[in-house]
């Protein structure tokens, strides 16, 4: 497959293909697959941790190559996650924007970036 071929599925099947060419699968449980995604979350912040806002939206090609590769692997881990537990992580996106259409209502939060419950208190 070539570069921005391919689909979350074909991804997926890749993913579980190289683990299990591997045999890596016994080392990929939910628990063990969420962890490394965090750890990876943590590697993505720390290129951005002592930027300013403007410098984060202008980082240099070195660090943007290092910043694709640091989420390249949350992608994988997310993606072999979802395969582990059989979610379709599509639908589930789907279904958390139809959730967040509701909990934020445009007309009432435009512009203002609090957590869900804290509009209430207005």
């Amino acid at each position: 497959m070539t570069k921005g071929e391919g689909s979350l599925t074909a991804l997926s099947d890749a993913l579980a293909d190289f683990a299990r060419q591997r045999d890596w699968e016994q080392f990929h449980s939910p628990k063990n697959l969420s962890m490394a995604l965090i750890a990876e979350a943590a590697e993505l912040i720390e290129h951005f941790q002592w930027l300013t806002e403007e410098q984060s939206n202008n980082i240099d090609a070195e660090t943007k190559q290092a910043v694709s590769l640091e989420m390249a692997d949350i992608l994988i881990y997310l993606i072999r996650t979802a395969e582990r537990l059989d979610i379709d992580l599509i639908d589930a996106a789907w279904k958390k924007i139809a959730i967040n259409e509701q909990r934020y209502p445009v007309e009432k939060v435009r512009g203002d970036a609090r957590r869900a419950g804290e509009y209430d208190k207005d």
